[in-house]
């Protein structure tokens, strides 16, 4: 179960009473700093953006390809551990407006984490340290530290013990 916290609205969906929710201000600011971070290729560049203009936590050496794209509104309720790379095109998301209701939720990703292209984190999400995330993966639910999770829905493909046993036969990372 994500870790959400939900506000109910009345009248009209929750997107329209956006405004009440979030200062406009915040939002513009925040979307101009995202396409900036998004198209720049310098790593250390974005990272100080996130870190000095949207509050977030991100960890030493982290990596944000091209194209990722944070939650505009929340971005700050997202942080990154150390060592980490998220992948081409994807999307983290803090918030979730529907109908009757808008959903707030941290997003926790650990320390040498790899998300790959294209996937997308829904709010209230935690991906534990070492996890690795497969390209077009949709992350609903968290993620054990260590384990390979794949797919829409997503499931584990292997356990940390089992990607343990995995890399000790392999003989690059028996090179390492």
């Amino acid at each position: 179960m994500r870790n959400t916290t939900r506000y109910p609205v009345s009248g009209g969906n929750s997107l329209w009473h956006i405004y009440k929710t979030v200062p406009f201000s915040k939002v513009m600011k925040n979307f101009i700093v995202i396409q900036l971070a998004r198209y720049t290729p310098v790593l250390s560049f974005k990272n100080w953006l996130y870190r000095t203009f949207l509050k977030m936590k991100v960890g030493d050496q982290t990596s944000f390809a091209l194209m990722v794209m944070l939650d505009i509104m929340f971005p700050e309720k997202i942080s990154v551990g150390r060592n980490t790379v998220i992948g081409y095109n994807t999307t983290i998301l803090a918030h979730e407006y529907l109908i009757k209701e808008y959903r707030l939720g941290n997003v926790v990703i650990g320390d040498e984490v790899m998300i790959g292209a294209n996937s997308t984190i829904l709010p209230g999400i935690t991906i534990g340290d070492r996890a690795i995330v497969s390209a077009g993966t949709l992350v609903h639910k968290d993620v054990p530290e260590g384990a390979f999770v794949g797919g829409n829905p997503m499931r584990v493909i292997y356990t940390k013990e089992e990607m343990e046993k995995r890399m000790s036969n392999d003989e690059i990372y028996n090179q390492l």
